[in-house]
C-alpha cells in the first residue's frame, strides 16, 4: 500500500466495508504499539534507560508523524545558518534507506546544497556523533529526524508538525500516522507547523492552541516550503515559471506524497499524470524505463520529481525525450523566526 493509500484509508477518506474493516484490524494494534512506546518513553524519564552526552550541543530535528514533514528543509536552514556563522556543523543522521557505501537520499540531497557541511549516517547516533567530533572537529551537531530517538542528549529539541495531518488522523500507527501520542510534544522546546501556508489563520491558530495545551512552553514556529526553482539532472536550472500553465507527469517516492503535489499545484502547474513510489525507493534501471515509457504515452511537457527522487536518478537526464525537472525548495516563516534565531544563537553560545 503506498503512502497516499494508507493516508486514504486511516483517515476515513476511504469509504465502505472492506475499508471499515481493515481499520478495525489495524485498531487492534494500535494499543500494544501506543504501550511500547509509552514503555520506552517512561524509561527513558525516569531516567532507566541510559542519555548520552557529547562534549558540543546538539540540536534535533524530528517529527511526530509518520513521513515527509519537512525535515530535510529545517535542518538545511539551521545547518547553512551555523555555518555561514563560521561554525564547524555537522549533520548525523540514522540514514534509513542507505545502500551500503552511501548515504541515503536525504544525505545525497544535502550534500548538493551544502557541500562543505559533513553528513554522518550510522543507526547508532552516539557513535556517529563522537564520529562527527572526532574525524571532523566540528562544533556543533545537527541530528536528523530524532525526535523520537532518546539516547543522544540534545540541547534544543524542535517537532515538526505536517500542516496537512498534524496530529495523525487522531491515531497512532498503524491506525493513524502519529509515532508517539501528541503528549510526547511536551519534551519540544520548538514546534514548527510546516506547510503553514496551506491552512488559513485561524485554522493554524487552532493547531498552535492544541500544541499549547502539552507543550506550553515551547516556542511555535510556522513555516512554508518556498518553491525556488527547477532543476535538472546535470545541474542545469530553470525559473520556476518555465512550466506554468503547462500539462505535466509527476512522480515521487517520499514520505507525504500529498505535500509535493499541492506544491506542484500552487506553482500553477497542471498535474495532468501522477505516480508515487514508497518513501525512500531505490530507483532501479527497471523503473527508470517504466517512467520513461510511462511519459512517453502522456501528452505533456515535462516530468517533475523532487529534489530527492533526483539524486537517485543520477547519470539519468531525461526520461525518453521528454525533459525531467526537480522542483528545489527552500524553508521561509511565517512566525516565529526572531525568537528561533535567538535560541539558536544561545545553542551555539555553548561550544
Amino acid at each position: 500500500m503506498g503512502p497516499s493509500s494508507f493516508r486514504d484509508l486511516v483517515s476515513g477518506r476511504r469509504r465502505g466495508p472492506a475499508a471499515a474493516l481493515a481499520r478495525f484490524a489495524l485498531g487492534l494494534f494500535e494499543p500494544p504499539y501506543t504501550l511500547a512506546v509509552q514503555w520506552r518513553n517512561w524509561r527513558y524519564d525516569r531516567g532507566r534507560a541510559a542519555v548520552h552526552r557529547v562534549p558540543v550541543p546538539v540540536v534535533s530535528v524530528g517529527n511526530l508523524t509518520l513521513g515527509g514533514t519537512g525535515k530535510t528543509p529545517m535542518v538545511e536552514w539551521i545547518a547553512g545558518r551555523f555555518r555561514r556563522q563560521g561554525a564547524r556543523v555537522a549533520i548525523v543522521s540514522r540514514g534509513y534507506g542507505a545502500r551500503s557505501g552511501g548515504g541515503n537520499d536525504e544525505a545525497r540531497e544535502l550534500a548538493l546544497r551544502l557541500p562543505d557541511v559533513p553528513h554522518v549516517q550510522n543507526p547508532d547516533r552516539v557513535r556517529a556523533a563522537r564520529q562527527a567530533i572526532e574525524e571532523f572537529g566540528c562544533e556543533l551537531i545537527v541530528l536528523d529526524d530524532a525526535f523520537q530517538h532518546r539516547r543522544l542528549a540534545r540541547d534544543l529539541d524542535i517537532a515538526l508538525l505536517d500542516a496537512l495531518e498534524p496530529f495523525g488522523f487522531g491515531h497512532v500507527f498503524p491506525r493513524g500516522t502519529l509515532r508517539e501520542p501528541p503528549a510526547g510534544l511536551r519534551r519540544a522546546q520548538v514546534v514548527a507547523l510546516a506547510r503553514g501556508e496551506l491552512l488559513p489563520p485561524d485554522e493554524r491558530d487552532r493547531i498552535r492552541k492544541q500544541v499549547e495545551s502539552w507543550s506550553p512552553q515551547a516556542l511555535w514556529l510556522e513555516t512554508t516550503h518556498a518553491p525556488r526553482m527547477l532543476r535538472a539532472a546535470d545541474g542545469s536550472e530553470a525559473p520556476l515559471d518555465a512550466l506554468q500553465g503547462k500539462p505535466l507527469a509527476a512522480f515521487c517516492g517520499i514520505g507525504n506524497p500529498a505535500g509535493f503535489r499541492h506544491t506542484l499545484e500552487a506553482c500553477g502547474y497542471q498535474v495532468a499524470a501522477w505516480r508515487e513510489f514508497s518513501d525512500h525507493h531505490h530507483y532501479s534501471a527497471a523503473d527508470v524505463a517504466a517512467i520513461a515509457a510511462w511519459a512517453q504515452r502522456l501528452d505533456v511537457a515535462a516530468v517533475v520529481c523532487t529534489c530527492k527522487d533526483l539524486v537517485k536518478l543520477s547519470g539519468v537526464h531525461a526520461p525518453g525525450t521528454i525533459p525531467l525537472w526537480a522542483l528545489s525548495i527552500s524553508l521561509e516563516f511565517l512566525a516565529g523566526q526572531a525568537e528561533f534565531e535567538r535560541r539558536l544563537d544561545a545553542v551555539r553560545g555553548r561550544s
